[in-house]
Formats: C-alpha cells, sequence, structure tokens
C-alpha cells in the first residue's frame, strides 16, 4: 500500500511503468525468439522475466518478479500469501508496494487461418476485473496489463479490447474512452481509468507483437506454481 499523497505516488508509478517498458522492449525480441511457435502465456512471461534478470541495466533500474505473490497480515498479525500476480515491479524493496502485470495472449491463430481474439479474457474476471474487484494492486493506484499479440496485429487486438470494454463498461467502473499514450517501441501503450469502490485507479496497457523465431507448434511447458 501507499502511504502520503496517492497523485504522487500515481505519477512515480507512470514513471517506473515507462522505464520498465523501454527495458521490455530492449530484450523483447531476445526473449520470444527462444520460444516455441506456440507457447502459454506462462511461458512467454517467464522467458521475459528472465531476459530482464540477464540484462545489467535492468537490474540496475528496478527488480522484477516472476509470479510475484503479494502479501498481506491476518486479523492476529500474521503473514498471508494472497493470489500470485503474472510479475511485478517491487517498489522501495517493500512487498506491499508494487506495479502488478497480468498477461494475456490475444490474437491466437488457429489451424484454420482463423484467430481467436480472446478480447473477452483479457478484460473479464481473470483480467482487467482482478484489479477493478482489488484481488490485485489492493490499495495502490496504478495496475498494468500486458497483452502478447500473438499474430502481431495490434489493430485488430486493441479493437476488441476496446469493444469487450465496451460491453462490461459498468462492471469495470470504466470512466470514459482509453487514451492513447506515446508508443514504446512496437508496443502499442494506452491508458484506462476505473471507479473501484471508494477510489479511482489507472490501468495501463501495453500490447506487445509476438514475433517467434521457433519453428515448431509445440506447446512449452505452463506450470503454475503459485498459490491458487
Amino acid at each position: 500500500m501507499v502511504v502520503g499523497d496517492k497523485r504522487r505516488w500515481a505519477a512515480a508509478l507512470r514513471r517506473l511503468d515507462e522505464v520498465f517498458l523501454r527495458r521490455v522492449m530492449k530484450v523483447w525480441r531476445t526473449a520470444i525468439a527462444k520460444l516455441p511457435e506456440s507457447p502459454c502465456e506462462d511461458a512467454i512471461t517467464k522467458a521475459l522475466v528472465t531476459e530482464l534478470a540477464n540484462d545489467r541495466k535492468a537490474r540496475q533500474q528496478f527488480f522484477c518478479d516472476y509470479q510475484f505473490v503479494p502479501i498481506k497480515w491476518g486479523p492476529a498479525g500474521e503473514v498471508v500469501e494472497d493470489r500470485y500476480i503474472d510479475m511485478a515491479v517491487i517498489v522501495g524493496n517493500d512487498r506491499r508496494t508494487y506495479i502488478a502485470y497480468e498477461c494475456k495472449k490475444l490474437n491466437v491463430p488457429h489451424s484454420d487461418g482463423s484467430r481467436r481474439s480472446q478480447a473477452a479474457g483479457y478484460v473479464g474476471d481473470d483480467g482487467m476485473m482482478r484489479f477493478v474487484t482489488e484481488k490485485y494492486a489492493k490499495n495502490l493506484p496504478i495496475g498494468c496489463m500486458i497483452g502478447y499479440i500473438m499474430d502481431g496485429d495490434i489493430g485488430f487486438a486493441y479493437a476488441r479490447i476496446k469493444a469487450a470494454m465496451t460491453s462490461r463498461q459498468p462492471a469495470l467502473g470504466l470512466k470514459g474512452k482509453p487514451s492513447d499514450v506515446p508508443p514504446v517501441g512496437e508496443a502499442h501503450h494506452f491508458v484506462t481509468k476505473h471507479s473501484c469502490n471508494d477510489r479511482w485507479m489507472e490501468i495501463r496497457h501495453a500490447l506487445l507483437p509476438f514475433i517467434t523465431g521457433g519453428t515448431t507448434t509445440a506447446t512449452a511447458g505452463c506450470s503454475r506454481n503459485g498459490p491458487a
């Protein structure tokens, strides 16, 4: 949780998100070149976090944790593990303050040449709604989504995400339309504002084109070891 002026905290977290995304895009092609053609979300995220850990400048700028488990305190002051997050950037060595990144595959190609948008899952209960319901980033002003665009068609993915958000606007507490912000390398970057219970929250989105160097359609290992 944040202590003090949340507006100042939000500005600091936005700057850190920009720093993080710049390093992500520096290692992105290297990370996905090592993957098979059709990896699962966890395999992509794990490869990305591994490349960030191997990047000296990234290590100097932030600490990114794969399948991050935030902690909270129970009624007797005991430590309680919460649901894990795909990845998170920890702020100031304090596990209570972090930028959460929920990662989703979009535009998934089928063998018959069609594709599955999966935008409904991106905005749904296992996507953006995790921030709105405060399963993730509770009492924090910023949360982030990353979309892995499996066919590279960012325009199509963005259009479908916007349509899916419109269909769930009341549940999302969505205020206004998405606001585009300057792209970071190949990544399309936009922001949405939400009313979460009695507070406002900003969700920052990055859509990354997936370009694989793999030659097989086998699915990489996708076991999840964090708390359910």
